[in-house]
């Protein structure tokens, strides 16, 4: 009994129907997320790609015009559209122009009766434009590797691959050029292109997809922790924060800082100051504090900082610098304005909690307002004050 046999065309046309049902899946997915620029792209790259697949499958049945020409420059332009939508997921310009260029040249290319009537020249030529679009891809990814994403690394890989595969085709073709004979497509290179796009484009729908996915679980994590206002953790999440460190028994500080006369400035500026001083001190705060001290706003115009590893003296000084810089604020359109604050320092002891740190931190901020604001006090001292 003969066995199942798949002709190169048919391949073609399976692959190009497994293209297209990526493609779609990539739109529709879009169509929920509409603010995700590279699943447009994803999406279109991918209709595209299938398109000029089945333009490849009817060879020999279509002008030659159309099923080299045309269709090979619409591949070509699928893999530019690929590299645009990681740029673009990347939040880098997709340069649309630049994924064409391949698809232009090649155009332009096959004008040149010489390059169209040469078979080997076209495929090196076509290879060379998929290695550099899937390696550029590649690289755009592990460019971005600062934003930890579990997927990033295998996303690449396959774009990776799927370079070096088109990659070796070069030396290959030149060593060894295809004898078609009468049948267009009978060079076993087709067969193997057709069984190495139909995986990549099943494992690019999964891990391009997946990046998507931890992104905005990603983003959604940290907007569920962050202040809107001020970009700072909120109070769950410097709670957490502070929690995670006095149960690792790290030694420290915690500094809780009040706005003094916030309703005052308020009152008489506006809210829109008020948000302004608020943003403003977070931000001059995160630039004076180690980067491994969270910072986080509780309420109103009240912050708490856990300094890490800090002794009392250290704490005492980052506190001044912070009084200082923020009581030297000045708004040249705004000469009236007068801001500073009041901070209370608490040591940690071994096995405080959490609460009872801020418990302490919270009685020397009351000393520090009671004894006339824009002042620093600790706890040891404000305790004997108070006594």
């Amino acid at each position: 009994m003969d066995g199942l046999h798949l002709d190169p065309a048919t391949l073609l046309i399976v692959n190009s129907t497994i293209t297209l049902l990526v493609g779609l899946l990539f739109l529709t997915t879009w169509r929920q997320a509409p603010e995700v620029r590279a699943l447009a792209l994803w999406g279109a790259a991918h209709l595209v790609g299938a398109a000029g697949s089945a333009g490849l499958a009817l060879r020999g049945q279509i002008p030659d015009l159309l099923s080299i020409g045309l269709s090979n420059a619409v591949v070509l332009s699928a893999y530019g559209l690929i590299w645009s939508g990681v740029r673009a997921f990347e939040r880098r310009p997709p340069r649309v122009a630049v994924a064409m260029a391949g698809a232009l040249v090649w155009c332009a290319l096959c004008l040149i009766p010489d390059f169209y009537a040469s078979l080997v020249l076209r495929i090196v030529y076509a290879s060379a434009v998929a290695t550099v679009y899937c390696g550029g891809a590649a690289l755009e990814f592990w460019r971005g590797r600062g934003e930890w994403l579990a997927s990033r690394i295998t996303a690449a890989a396959v774009l990776g691959l799927h370079g070096a595969f088109y990659l070796v085709r070069i030396p290959s073709t030149l060593l060894a050029p295809p004898q078609l004979g009468t049948t267009p497509l009978a060079s076993p290179w087709v067969a193997i292109l057709c069984f190495v796009t139909m995986l990549f484009s099943i494992a690019s729908a999964f891990t391009l997809m997946a990046l998507v996915k931890e992104r905005a679980e990603r983003e959604q994590r940290v907007a569920a922790s962050t202040d809107p206002l001020t970009g700072v953790r909120n109070r769950r999440a410097f709670a957490e924060a502070a929690h995670r460190a006095l149960a690792n028994r790290e030694s420290g500080a915690l500094l809780l800082l009040d706005l003094d006369r916030f309703k005052a400035v308020n009152d008489r500026h506006g809210h829109a100051v008020g948000d302004a001083v608020l943003v403003g001190f977070c931000a001059m705060a995160t630039a004076l504090l180690p980067p491994d001290a969270p910072l986080g706003r509780l309420g109103g115009e009240e912050f708490a900082c856990f300094l890490p590893g800090a002794s009392a003296a250290e704490a005492l000084a980052r506190a001044e610098e912070l009084r200082r810089t923020f009581a030297g604020l000045a708004v040249p359109e705004l000469p009236e304005l007068r801001v500073s604050v009041s901070i209370g320092i608490a040591q940690t002891r071994d096995g405080i909690g959490f609460d009872a740190l801020m418990r302490r931190a919270d009685a020397a901020l009351y000393v520090a307002k009671n004894s006339g604001r824009d002042r620093v006090a600790v706890a040891e001292i404000a305790a004997v004050r108070a006594a």
